[in-house]
């Protein structure tokens, strides 16, 4: 009822304290929320007073150019979260390449094996594993950036993106660090389904820690994606493809991937997010290393 209610009136959820147990937001937090409340800059000025949508003029489109599709709840709190992350947090990239063809080779095997159990591991399921593996080797660089200090968070829980009608929504795994692969690829198969029915709880997209976005299975080589806030760090997922690479001076074909990671320079410095990768690159190069 709440996360229905937060929608039609444009709330965002991830801006209002729950006054249920547990900290859990009701239906009452909303209806006492303003209509299109957004969290507060540090300054204590709105995100509205700092960028608003364009206006409908019909000097420069035609009425009869365009057909006009209503902002529903979760485009109006995506865009503006997106927008106050875009232009008050201090975002850098650093991109590196990974060979995948160990990790490629280890999932037709690990299908293999759990082909009678029905498992059914992708390739992203193994890189949400490799990327809360490389959260718990660095502590300092899962963490979130707040008004009263730093927050080293304790565990990974990973916000994945998925697509769905209207928009874009991050369901969180908890803990994927301490989950094998065929639980993560369960419950991203449930997570994916019900984001995309719009059937999550606000709990199952709030509180992630960290978040991957992969549009390598739509040709994308390379990107970098905006921070979702809180979190401290998100990593964009290109496509695997084959390329020349030189090994022991000999020019080889592998198969590569790019992935760029964004950071909060409040939190994580450049030397962080680098060895955080240095991790990560370990751990789908050597897929192995994950299941010690």
């Amino acid at each position: 009822m709440a996360k229905r209610l937060a929608s039609a009136k444009g709330v965002d959820l991830v801006a209002l304290k729950g006054s249920g147990p547990h900290g859990r937001i009701i239906k009452a937090d909303v209806e006492k929320a303003q209509p299109g409340a957004a969290r507060q800059a540090p300054g204590g000025a709105g995100i509205t007073s700092l960028i608003e949508p364009a206006t409908l003029d019909d000097r420069v489109y035609a009425p009869d150019s365009y057909e006009l599709i209503p902002l529903d709840g979760v485009r109006k709190v995506t865009a503006r979260r997106l927008t106050q992350s875009f232009m008050q947090v201090p975002h850098f990239p650093l991109t590196i390449d990974l060979e995948i063809d160990h990790l490629l080779s280890a999932r037709v095997r690990i299908n293999e094996a759990g082909e009678k159990a029905g498992v059914k591991v992708s390739v992203n399921d193994m890189l949400i594993k490799a990327c809360a593996m490389a959260l718990m080797a660095h502590p300092d660089a899962n963490a979130s950036y707040t008004d009263k200090g730093v927050a080293q968070h304790k565990s990974a829980h990973v916000s994945v993106a998925v697509a769905i009608a209207g928009g874009l929504i991050t369901p969180v795994v908890r803990d994927a660090q301490r989950k094998g692969l065929a639980q993560i690829a369960a419950e991203m198969k449930d997570l994916a389904a019900r984001a995309r029915d719009k059937k999550l709880k606000p709990q199952e997209y709030m509180g992630g820690t960290f978040s991957i976005s992969n549009l390598g299975m739509m040709g994308i080589r390379q990107f970098a994606s905006i921070l979702n806030p809180p979190e401290g760090m998100i990593l964009s997922v290109g496509a695997g493809e084959k390329r020349a690479v030189v090994k022991d001076d000999k020019v080889v074909v592998a198969t590569m991937m790019t992935v760029t990671l964004t950071c909060d320079h409040r939190v994580v410095d450049g030397a962080t997010g680098a060895r955080w990768l240095a991790s990560f690159k370990q751990f789908v190069e050597t897929p192995e290393a994950m299941l010690l």
